[in-house]
């Protein structure tokens, strides 16, 4: 496949920058991805779809507010500083994407917060995503991130933050209800769907619920830069997979019942750990896979997942669960019925 192939003409307008007032409430196009048929339901209609014992697989990571402004010493310039992952609680080493970048060079210090609350000394700038920075915090871990969470905003995504400055909404809504593992720089979007009543419902009609963790990072919404997807690299992600999910999951493959994973993100993850018999395995490490047209899926055999911006690799693992022909013509189908679009938009349910 070639990154052509998934250009689409999406109108700006259709590219949402709020969510839906209410999480259920938003458009649902449902397709069933062997007839190519399309019903045009509410979220909250989701639930119609799913039969006792069927399995809906989540993802529980957190988001954290990892967008942070301050200023470099002497020149006072501002410095967007983006956190991307801890990686040495100890020693506060944290990795990071900064902006401008050709302002910052090792040794500098950065200033954050209106009374300096935090510095930060920039300690490495060769690391594939951008730099390396310490914090010089002396507080215990627990405070100390208390205070840099407390100076940070939520990540909102480029197609959003470019349109409009974060409210005070985002904080709340840029978050699964579900969400308890901390790491996330970007939310999985087609869980923002789901109200504390829906999970209940699903519950009580007999639906499995199971849960993984990959904390979401930017790497889903880097451009793409080659025309041959197969020379396409994508970042790497924790994930976790515990031993009483994959239970729950291969048990309800066993005996024939719905497998719906809720994102790209369960997608990616569920099939970055599948044993040679097709059955889930318990992981902890990271993953990179990337997944695009054409792909045998081992687990799932339903998608919930928004409607992806052009040329995104969220588009083209789609693609690749529905048939790229049945899934291109579905996502023209719905930018002619005006669904929106991007990690505040609309959903679909493929059913295969």
């Amino acid at each position: 496949m070639k990154l052509s192939q998934f250009k689409l003409k999406l109108p700006t307008e259709q590219i949402a920058l709020y969510p839906a007032p209410n999480r259920e409430e938003s458009r649902l196009l449902v397709l069933n991805a062997k007839t190519g048929e399309i019903e045009h339901r509410i979220f909250n209609d989701i639930l119609e779809y799913f039969d006792d014992k069927d399995v809906l697989i989540l993802n529980d990571t957190q988001v954290f507010p990892a967008r942070l402004y301050g200023n470099k010493e002497r020149t006072g310039a501002r410095i967007e500083v983006f956190l991307l992952r801890e990686l040495n609680e100890e020693q506060r080493l944290w990795d990071v994407l900064v902006d401008p970048a050709r302002k910052i060079r090792i040794g500098n210090k950065l200033y954050f917060g209106e009374n300096e609350e935090l510095v930060a000394e920039v300690i490495d700038n060769t690391t594939s995503r951008g730099r390396t920075i310490r914090f010089l915090c002396e507080k215990e871990h627990s405070e100390f991130k208390r205070v840099l969470f407390s100076l940070g905003q939520t990540p909102l995504p480029e197609h959003i933050k470019s349109a409009r400055s974060v409210d005070e909404n985002d904080c709340e809504r840029f978050q699964t209800i579900f969400a308890k593992n901390e790491g996330a720089v970007s939310v999985p979007a087609a869980g923002l769907h789901f109200s504390k009543n829906l999970i209940k419902r699903l519950e009580i009609k007999g639906v499995d619920l199971a849960y993984l963790t990959l904390h979401m990072g930017l790497g889903n919404f880097t451009n793409v830069e080659v025309e041959d997807l197969t020379k396409h690299k994508i970042d790497s992600e924790r994930m976790i997979i515990p031993e009483t999910m994959t239970e729950i999951v291969n048990t309800a493959k066993e005996n024939r019942n719905n497998v719906f994973a809720c994102g790209t993100t369960v997608l990616r993850a569920i099939e970055s750990s599948v044993s040679t018999s097709g059955f889930l395995k318990p992981y902890d490490g990271w993953t990179n896979k990337f997944i695009f047209p054409p792909y045998d899926f081992s687990i799932a055999n339903r998608l919930i997942s928004n409607f992806h911006l052009s040329q995104s690799t969220l588009l083209m693992m789609v693609a690749a669960f529905g048939g790229y022909d049945v899934v291109m013509e579905t996502y023209r189908t719905a930018i002619k019925e005006g669904y929106r679009f991007g990690t505040y938009g609309d959903a679909m349910l493929i059913l295969k």
